[in-house]
């Protein structure tokens, strides 16, 4: 990307939105695109459509969804493919026909079945059941996949699905109701320490594996993929068996019962851990391989608990976040 070129992050007001405003902005990108989400309402498709003409972005980062941990995404499952189907539809479908160069779609790695083998490999997608948990949100997401690959055989656009793992980190979710693990379990220890509790309760066995990665290290990671040379972009979009698709993570993962002990430790809790085995796991396990990208020469650069450390900063900054 020139530095003087059009560029549109959709959703950068959020955790992963607002991480790759920052990284554009310290690598001298300043002609943004940016609208709140009262300023421009992506699930309306003619007041999208009518947005996409007028700016006419060179590139787009498709960072704007609906999001949420375990609770949320149980709860509310008609909410979280109705809205994430509307959003990745309008801005995929405009930008293509407002001749966007290349597009970045974010989703997860929820996307792979829940018992696939581990690590996910790209190919597995489609290869098995979904988590019940989270297949609303799965299924938007694989959505989006399959329109941007069916737009580049289509139309020839240059749209690449990106699949990173748990992010935390700035700009995150603390509501208990809505967000994830780790954003969650901060505010619990926190809470607890704050009210001199004796214990703190967590859900599931705690035995479940999670990797989790950085936003700013994920912010990273897209930069270094919109701007990969046109012989190497080409080659993931046109991959044989995963085409247009990537996973971007830290490849380490630890059990939630030792990410809770961790966030105890960062906390300054000195209560009681408890586990509450009435409430669901979740997927066992969640390894991305990222043997694709680490090959293109990209490596998250953050350790976990060092992150961790740096997101409870945050917090204590700036509240419960959104």
């Amino acid at each position: 990307m020139n530095r003087d070129a059009r560029i549109y992050v959709a959703g950068h007001r959020g955790m992963v939105g607002s991480a790759i405003v920052r990284q554009l902005r310290a690598s001298g990108y300043e002609n943004l695109i940016l609208r709140t989400s009262k300023e421009l309402d992506l699930r309306d498709q003619q007041t999208t459509a009518r947005f996409l003409a007028e700016e006419r972005p060179e590139y787009v980062f498709l960072t704007a969804a609906r999001v949420g941990g375990i609770v949320a995404n149980s709860s509310y499952p008609a909410e979280f493919i109705h809205n994430n189907l509307l959003i990745q539809e309008n801005i995929i479908h405009n930008s293509w026909k407002n001749g966007v160069k290349r597009l970045l779609f974010l989703g997860s790695t929820c996307i792979y079945p829940r018992l696939a083998p581990q690590p996910l490999k790209e190919e597995y997608l489609m290869s098995g059941p979904l988590e019940p948990t989270n297949d609303a949100y799965a299924v938007a997401k694989i959505a989006g996949i399959y329109q941007c690959r069916s737009y580049n055989r289509q139309y020839g656009t240059n749209y690449l699905a990106i699949m990173p793992n748990n992010l935390y980190g700035p700009g995150d979710n603390f509501d208990l109701e809505t967000s994830h693990v780790l954003p969650a379990l901060i505010r619990k220890f926190h809470e607890a320490k704050e009210s001199e509790a004796s214990t703190v309760t967590v859900w599931g066995s705690g035995s479940p594996l999670r990797e989790f990665l950085q936003v700013d290290d994920l912010a990273e990671a897209c930069l270094f993929l919109m701007n990969l040379d046109d012989d190497r972009f080409d080659t993931l979009l046109n991959d044989p068996v995963a085409p247009a698709l990537i996973n971007v993570g830290s490849g380490e993962e630890l059990s939630i019962r030792d990410l809770a002990l961790l966030v105890k430790e960062i906390t300054g809790f000195d209560g009681e851990l408890l586990f509450d085995r009435d409430k669901p796991d979740g997927t066992p396990r969640k390894l991305a391989d990222l043997s694709r990208i680490h090959t293109l020469g990209w490596r998250h650069r953050t350790g976990l608990k060092e992150g961790i450390a740096a997101a409870y900063q945050w917090f204590l900054e700036n509240g419960s976040g959104r």
